[in-house]
């Protein structure tokens, strides 16, 4: 899983990319193709 200060250009990187808030943290999740997988905060 990657750390980033910028999600937006990982979330244009898959089709199946999701931006999702837990427990005050933004992820990238990815059924898919769990490579694409990044976090911030």
């Amino acid at each position: 899983m990657k750390v980033r200060s910028s999600l937006k250009s990982l979330k244009t990187r898959h089709r199946d990319c999701q931006l999702v808030r837990r427990k005050g943290r933004i992820y990238v999740i990815n059924k898919t193709d769990p490579r694409f997988k990044a976090k911030q905060g």
